[in-house]
């Protein structure tokens, strides 16, 4: 809603249905409004904790279409939004979180972030440009292969952190830390970054990037540790005493 006038200006985005008139204001508050309550209703289900957790949230949420008015790091306040979840899951599932594995997960996503919506966001440098958008497309330019190379790197190096204070074993590191890793180097390697089509396709095969991740946490939780306590599962009491007669 606050970029529809900013979206009329990038020809890959004036045809957005806000953009293009084909939803009006009253129409797009309507359905954001429901898109709240029902949000609202499921964060109701969880735990005080993870309330509280996801309303810090809103913050951020409000800040982030801003931010492409006001600095280059429009992406970094993404990540931070974007990846709450690593937060909040965990949360849900036992509350306090435990923050020597979900902060580095955190960092990790944020980090990924940087990586996947900076190959995206190069598809409209010249638009952008002419109408005063601002992102790390642009603030990177001709560096942006070794920064991003970098971003990845600290992508790999907190999925590491995270997998090793979460007691993953060798099939999260295979193919969490491992695959993500390869095909993320791939993806960079293979992208064009004055194509707006490379650009696309680039940004779009992340999906398989986030697919090994996910594949490589449910493998290492389910498959190597079944005899381990669950995530939220509360440890059996022990059995008390016998009281000795007599």
């Amino acid at each position: 809603m606050w970029d529809r006038r900013l979206d009329r200006l990038v020809d890959r985005t004036r045809t957005r249905p806000l953009a293009s008139g084909l939803l009006t204001l009253p129409q797009a508050t309507i359905f954001l409004g429901t898109q709240l309550l029902l949000g609202l209703a499921i964060l109701t289900q969880l735990n005080t904790y993870s309330i509280l957790l996801g309303a810090a949230s809103l913050p951020l949420v409000a800040l982030y279409p801003a931010m492409k008015r006001l600095t280059y790091w429009p992406q970094a306040v993404l990540g931070l939004t974007f990846n709450w979840g690593a937060l909040l899951g965990y949360s849900a599932l036992a509350a306090p979180p435990a923050w020597s594995v979900v902060l580095p997960l955190y960092a990790a996503g944020w980090c990924w972030t940087m990586v996947y919506d900076t190959i995206y966001a190069h598809q409209d440098k010249a638009d952008d440009l002419s109408a005063g958008i601002k992102s790390t497309a642009l603030l990177f330019g001709n560096q942006t292969l070794p920064i991003l190379t970098m971003f990845s790197g600290g992508m790999l190096a907190c999925l590491t952190v995270a997998g090793w204070t979460a007691g993953m074993g060798p099939a999260y590191y295979a193919l969490s830390v491992g695959g993500g890793g390869l095909l993320l180097g791939k993806i960079l390697r293979g992208t064009e970054w004055e194509s707006r089509e490379s650009c696309w396709r680039g940004f779009a095969q992340n999906i398989w990037v986030g697919t090994l991740i996910a594949v490589g946490i449910w493998t290492g939780y389910l498959w190597e540790r079944p005899w381990e306590g669950r995530v939220g599962e509360e440890e059996p009491e022990p059995e008390a005493e016998a009281e000795v007669e007599g």
